[in-house]
């Protein structure tokens, strides 16, 4: 695996969000020229880092995972630094910033109970996180996909 830096994240994202994203709109979206943002697509798919790109149905959207909010305390000045991050990570379906107490509310989704803790480690290892406060939803009564 390689080492991520902010670029990698936004990347991931963004491509997260719409992996047909065309790599002309992910350069204006970063500031990157076209040429780095293939090339980093490149080595991000070499390295495994990008393991595929796929699309959900939506009997998929549905789900039948662990799904989670993660509320979140940044330290200091350190949200937009903390957001790129988060927004690399996979399994965080939104991200909503926040005012009052939570700094964030992440929405998390994962296959199972295992891997749902090792994505929690890993949000609580990003520097500039001091709290976490995670709630694993039980059931979806209304939903805007229905």
């Amino acid at each position: 695996m390689v080492s991520l830096d902010d670029l990698d994240h936004a990347l991931i994202g963004a491509l997260r969000h719409n992996a047909r994203t065309p790599v002309s709109s992910l350069a204006a979206m970063t500031g990157a020229s076209r040429a780095t943002v293939a090339a980093r697509i490149d080595r991000l798919v070499a390295s495994g880092t990008i393991a595929a790109f796929t699309i959900k149905t939506g009997a998929e959207l549905t789900g039948s995972g662990v799904r989670a909010i993660v509320m979140i305390e940044v330290h200091g000045k350190m949200a937009d630094r903390v957001a790129v991050q988060l927004r690399g990570l996979p399994q965080v379906r939104a991200l909503h910033s926040t005012n009052g107490r939570w700094d964030f509310i992440a929405e998390l989704e994962d296959r199972d109970l295992g891997t749902f803790d090792e994505t929690l480690h890993r949000i609580r290892l990003i520097d500039g996180i001091t709290v976490t406060e995670t709630n694993i939803l039980l059931k979806t009564t209304k939903n805007a996909l229905t």
